[in-house]
């Protein structure tokens, strides 16, 4: 077994469409720890991968509705899940083949028959290999701190135009203690989404997570506003789901305080700190951060979701 730090067992999903072979597999791989999510083609495959990210996918060449060559394009074609680790299992072991599922983005390419010992290397293999060298949150696989602050020291140093999105989340804390962290987590994971749709063919093609609620953009000063309200456009239009019919119709929730004392909370909005290059120079990512966090500070302030940029010229 290879627990992830923090997380307990690692997660895999498998897709095959041989009924005995993906049985055989699963419970071998459960035998060893694993927790395991078996499924019997492409299409479903890509939908439960999308519901619960596995921490690594066994996929079949050969499924119906979706190949296992269509499902890893899929997978790096969405920023939430590019960084998948996908093992191919393919009857046929032509060269042509391997290089094709390599091309796509396949971490590893195995031929069956498959030996379960083998496959089992692997995933151990590339298991260690990702917690070595993948800077990703492993809530919503989004790239984490250090990727971020090496995109911010890079644009800083080619002295691109620059905005940087600081993300957070109002009223995370009560919706945590009345709700409780597995929805929590789907709150996070659901912001994400939004903020991944939101920028996507728009200019702004990285978002990061930073911890906890805490979500980067990076953007251009001509985008940075647009990019913004509809972050708050988009999430306020899912908030009601995260709610009871109770509470979305009082519009708030009961819950306690850090003090201890029962009080009412509106319902999840978010926040937006924009700083910019447009008018003054961000020195280096110290500095973008320290920015970021005052003026996230300033539109957490305003009510509801919000956004707030720097408008100081020096």
């Amino acid at each position: 077994m290879d627990p992830l730090p923090g997380r307990g067992p690692a997660r895999i999903l498998i897709a095959d469409d041989l009924p005995d072979l993906l049985q055989a597999v699963k419970e071998t791989l459960e035998r060893e720890g694993y927790l395991v999510t078996a499924v019997p083609d492409g299409q479903a495959a890509l939908e439960a991968i999308r519901a619960e990210p596995p921490d690594i996918a066994v996929l079949d060449l050969k499924m119906p509705r979706m190949d296992g060559f269509e499902v890893c394009r899929a997978l790096r074609e969405d920023p939430l899940l590019e960084n998948l680790p996908v093992i191919i299992l393919s009857a046929s072991g032509n060269r042509e083949s391997k290089v094709e599922g390599l091309d796509l983005g396949a971490d590893d390419f195995i031929t069956k028959p498959v030996n379960v010992r083998e496959l089992m290397a692997r995933i151990r293999m590339i298991l260690k290999r990702t917690r070595q060298g993948l800077d990703a949150n492993p809530l919503t696989k989004l790239p984490g701190n250090l990727s971020i602050e090496s995109r911010i020291e890079r644009a800083i140093a080619e002295k691109r135009p620059l905005a940087v999105l600081y993300v957070d989340l109002n009223q995370f804390k009560a919706y945590n203690d009345v709700y409780g962290y597995d929805q929590g987590d789907k709150v996070i994971k659901t912001l994400a989404r939004v903020l991944v749709d939101q920028v996507r063919g728009g200019g702004s093609d990285f978002v990061g997570h930073i911890g906890g609620d805490d979500f980067i953009i990076l953007s251009t000063p001509t985008l940075m506003e647009e990019v913004a309200q509809k972050v708050c456009t988009a999430f306020d239009a899912v908030v009601p789901s995260f709610y009871s019919e109770e509470d979305r119709a009082r519009g708030s929730i009961l819950a306690t305080d850090r003090k201890g004392n029962k009080l009412e909370f509106p319902l999840l909005s978010v926040s937006v700190g924009i700083c910019h290059n447009k008018d003054r120079e961000l020195k280096n990512f110290a500095h973008v951060a320290h920015l970021g966090a005052e003026l996230k500070k300033a539109a957490k302030a305003k009510p509801g979701s919000a956004f707030v940029v720097d408008r100081r010229l020096a």
